[in-house]
């Protein structure tokens, strides 16, 4: 099993930044999914950022050019860089993952994560 853990999340006004981290454990697969999912009082879980074992990446519109998702030692550590951080982007963050199959594209299917950390709160301030 897949164990996550987030970390980084906090308070700051519009327009500031933040970083966020996940530690991935119990990673024995050769490949993984990763991302980060979020999900504000109200509303429905939403794809924030995405990216698979090689590196590529799919962001969600609303944050495009904004947020950067990456990863380090063998995707056993996972960060989203935010800057330019709206009221909007007030929401309860969560990191994923997957085992990647050999299909093209499947890490970009936000159905496909079924390993979850527990989230980290990021509140914007205005």
């Amino acid at each position: 099993q897949v164990h996550l853990v987030e970390s980084g999340g906090g308070s700051v006004q519009s327009g500031g930044s933040l970083r966020l981290s996940c530690a991935a454990s119990e990673l024995t697969y050769p490949s993984y999914c990763m991302g980060w999912f979020r999900q504000a009082p109200g509303k429905r879980r939403e794809a924030v950022a995405l990216i698979n074992g090689a590196g590529s990446t799919h962001y969600a519109d609303s944050v495009k050019g904004r947020f950067t998702i990456s990863q380090a030692n063998r995707q056993s550590e996972l960060y989203l860089q935010m800057d330019g951080l709206k009221s909007e982007d007030t929401a309860m963050y969560y990191c994923a993952a997957a085992r990647q199959t050999n299909f093209d594209g499947y890490c970009f299917q936000p159905g496909v994560y079924d390993f979850w950390g527990k989230g980290t709160q990021v509140i914007v301030s205005s």
